[in-house]
């Protein structure tokens, strides 16, 4: 997915007593730095301490006209701590980055303007005084190296603007009368922001109804050109799912959901006879909207952190065995393109008493990989995460499938840590994918937001 840019206001600091164009020079190139890591940057001209404190009001005024994710104090050289603190203060609602520079080299000798003097007063007042941010200093012996530490932050802090944001649709609520899935809506929004919203089946088929003709068949012929099928199916076999897409798609932009979960078991599969892969698939390949199945909200806010800091589709897997060094984790009707080891496959497929549908057995893409659930336990919320390499599978088959049992989307992960230790920790039955080691950025989130990382 797109992400949007991550805006950065940002402010330097150092000494009346400091040269001026030596502090100018130091902020200009951390700015530079930033710009070139992708951050858009809205900066004022440093500050320092002069007695009239023109230069702080002045900060305050131009950086409260600019709209930003994230505010960077940049300390470039000693300064005491009351002109810093009085302009942060103005901005206490915004994640903030203390970000101490660091001296050069000149003549054979190390030169200082004493950043760290600075940052080490302010670290403590700023815990103090409630602030929500992050201490990051650029070593003398290794200038440069903590931007990504400055980046990563400023992307946990948009991940985190955006969730305040963010509506979840739930079709139905409680698919099985599950518990792992269930939001305590109050808590949610009051910790990391997200909103979800039930809605009824029944509206979505009144709107799955009214779709035109037209519409329809722009789906078909997408469909047609996107998916490689295994067995021919008709386009009336096709035509009621992509309806329901179609009015899910409604609803969706009508109010401005990010992520969808259906009660699918209960729900679409029991009353409707109609497994809702298909749908799923079209939401997440065209309508760019996340989609789990089972009224997962929980589920469903993990995707949107792992989209919203990575940019990647947060692919939904479900355990289906625990090895004694990996995890076989499947799907029993989905994965999006995006996690597609080459064209993505369907075929007609039955399972039990369910009318055939269309069930989707693309393979899925082999690598490093991050899985991670959100769950909320005793009052707080925690987020629980491993990574390994994901694997090709060996040939299984899910008991139930009419014969020939196809080979569900799954992928074997060979986790670097104990399986026994991940399975004592385990929150739910679905966790949310993501490629390459993502940790670090969910490290990031979780400092931001209070939740525990596990």
């Amino acid at each position: 997915m797109h992400l949007p840019p991550v805006r950065v206001g940002f402010v330097g600091f150092g000494e009346v007593n400091t040269p001026r164009e030596v502090i100018e020079r130091k902020c200009r190139w951390a700015r530079q730095a930033l710009e070139e890591a992708g951050l858009q940057v809205l900066w004022t001209d440093p500050v320092n301490d002069e007695l009239h404190g023109e230069q702080e009001r002045r900060a305050r005024q131009e950086l409260a006209r600019a709209d930003f994710d994230l505010l960077v104090a940049c300390v470039a050289g000693w300064i005491p701590s009351q002109p810093v603190v009085n302009v942060l203060c103005a901005f206490a609602h915004k994640p903030i980055v203390l970000w101490g520079l660091t001296g050069w080299h000149e003549g054979g000798r190390l030169v200082t303007t004493a950043d760290q003097a600075g940052t080490s007063a302010l670290r403590g007042a700023l815990e103090a005084l409630g602030l929500r941010f992050r201490y990051v200093y650029e070593p003398a012996d290794a200038p440069g190296s903590s931007v990504p530490q400055v980046v990563a932050f400023a992307r946990a802090a948009k991940a985190a603007a955006m969730l305040r944001e963010a509506r979840v649709g739930m079709m139905g609520y409680r698919d099985m009368n599950l518990y792992a899935t269930l939001v305590e809506q109050l808590s949610l929004r009051r910790v990391i922001g997200p909103e979800v919203e039930v809605f009824e089946t029944l509206e979505v088929l009144q709107l799955a109804e009214r779709q035109s003709q037209e519409a329809v068949q722009e789906v078909l012929d997408y469909i047609r050109k996107e998916w490689h099928f295994q067995e021919p199916v008709p386009d009336s076999a096709l035509e009621r799912g992509v309806r329901l897409y179609l009015g899910l798609m409604q609803k969706a932009e009508e109010r401005l959901y990010s992520a969808i979960s259906l009660v699918d078991v209960y729900g679409v599969k029991k009353l409707l006879q109609f497994p809702p892969a298909m749908v799923l698939m079209l939401l997440m390949d065209r309508g760019g909207v996340a989609a789990i199945p089972e009224n997962d909200g929980l589920g469903a806010v993990t995707q949107l952190l792992v989209r919203y800091l990575t940019g990647q589709a947060g692919a939904y897997f479900e355990f289906y065995e625990f090895f004694t060094d990996r995890l076989l984790l499947g799907v029993p009707d989905f994965v999006p393109a995006a996690v597609v080891d080459g064209p993505v496959t369907v075929r007609p497929c039955q399972f039990g008493a369910l009318a055939a549908g269309v069930l989707n057995v693309s393979r899925v893409r082999a690598g490093r990989a991050t899985i991670c659930r959100l769950s909320y336990r005793e009052g707080r919320y925690v987020l629980h995460a491993a990574t390994g390499e994901a694997v090709p599978p060996r040939p299984w088959a899910e008991c139930g499938w009419a014969e020939p049992a196809p080979q569900l989307p799954s992928v074997e992960l060979l986790l670097e840590a104990p399986v026994e230790a991940f399975a004592q920790q385990v929150l739910g039955q679905h966790y949310i994918l993501a490629y390459g080691d993502i940790r670090p950025q969910l490290a990031e989130l979780c400092r931001l937001l209070g939740i525990e990382l596990i």
